[in-house]
C-alpha cells in the first residue's frame, strides 16, 4: 500500500480548510483517500495530511498541480512493509 504524507504550512489554516474540504472530489480523481487530518499542536499554522494513494501516478499529478499554487508543501509517498 502506497501512502502521501503531506505537510503545508498556512497562516489562516480555517481557509485553508475550507479550501481543503471543497476539493475532496479533486482528491479522489487523483486517486487519493483522506486517512488523517492533523494539526500541529505547536505550530498551530502547520497542517498535516495522510493520505492513502490508490494511483501513485495520478497522486503525483495532483500533487504536482497543488504545489504549483505557490503554497510550501512537503509530500513523502510511503510504503506500508
Amino acid at each position: 500500500m502506497i501512502q502521501l504524507l503531506c505537510q503545508i504550512d498556512t497562516p489562516d489554516v480555517p481557509g485553508w480548510k475550507r479550501d481543503f474540504d471543497s476539493e475532496a472530489f479533486e482528491r479522489m480523481e487523483a486517486g487519493l483517500t483522506l486517512l488523517q487530518l492533523w494539526r500541529d499542536a505547536d505550530s498551530r499554522s502547520r497542517v498535516l495530511m495522510l493520505f492513502e494513494a490508490n494511483d501513485r501516478a495520478r497522486a503525483e499529478g495532483w500533487l504536482r498541480k497543488e504545489q504549483g499554487f505557490g503554497g510550501p508543501m512537503q509530500a513523502t509517498f510511503l510504503e506500508t512493509f
